[in-house]
């Protein structure tokens, strides 16, 4: 029986490439793409796959709370992490959200599909660089917390700045997000207050920053 794959890339070059690659390998098929986050969770809840491989920066929704809500719904789907993204705060981020598996896009096709297999197999698999870093990580007692001495931000939290980092505007979030105008306001100024940021430019750089928004349109 095949392996179940379930591509989450905003780059459409990058998706093809991939679902190419990965359906010409023996055992693996790919089932469906996603070009964001919510798209990602819409697609697993669908199709089921056994792995979703995913980007950390989607447009949406972020890898970190995507991969949260697909683990949520799909708890016997595994997330394989391809990014470039080797910032330890967001490696852990994605790790504690329910990733078994981080890879940099910039590895070889054979390693891809090893880590597919490993993590399909109910397993860990860690790039070698990844592994220094989250070992480095923990050894240095970095943490996903945002800020020194504070726990992580709430999922909702999170999923309204990179909303507001995208552009979009206050009404808009509170119609997708099926919550008032006020509470929306509430998550941001206190998600300002908990990072001590003053300006919606900090808000942005955060964002940007932590890779809940990606730089290129």
């Amino acid at each position: 029986m095949s392996i179940k794959v379930l591509l989450a890339d905003a780059h459409h070059l990058l998706r093809e490439g991939l679902a190419a690659l990965i359906g010409g390998c023996d055992g693996l098929e790919v089932v469906g793409q996603a070009v964001s986050g919510r798209a990602a969770v819409c697609s697993a809840r669908e199709l089921r796959p056994d792995v979703v491989i995913m980007e950390t920066t989607l447009p949406e929704l972020g890898g970190v709370e995507a991969t949260r809500q697909i683990k949520s719904y799909v708890p016997s789907a595994k997330i394989l992490v391809l990014s470039m993204q080797r910032d330890g705060d967001m490696v852990l981020d994605m790790l504690k959200a329910g990733a078994t598996a981080y890879v940099l896009k910039t590895c070889s096709v054979e390693e891809l599909v090893r880590a597919i297999q490993v993590v399909s197999a109910g397993q860990t698999y860690l790039g070698p660089e990844i592994a220094t870093i989250v070992t480095d990580a923990y050894v240095s007692g970095l943490s996903a917390a945002d800020g020194p001495g504070k726990a992580a931000l709430t999922p909702r939290r999170r999923e309204v700045i990179q909303l507001l980092a995208e552009g979009l505007a206050t009404k808009k979030i509170a119609l997708r997000l099926r919550r008032s105008v006020k509470t929306i306001e509430m998550h941001r100024r206190h998600a300002m207050n908990w990072l001590d940021l003053s300006s919606m430019a900090d808000l942005v750089r955060y964002a940007i920053r932590k890779g809940l928004v990606r730089l290129d349109p």
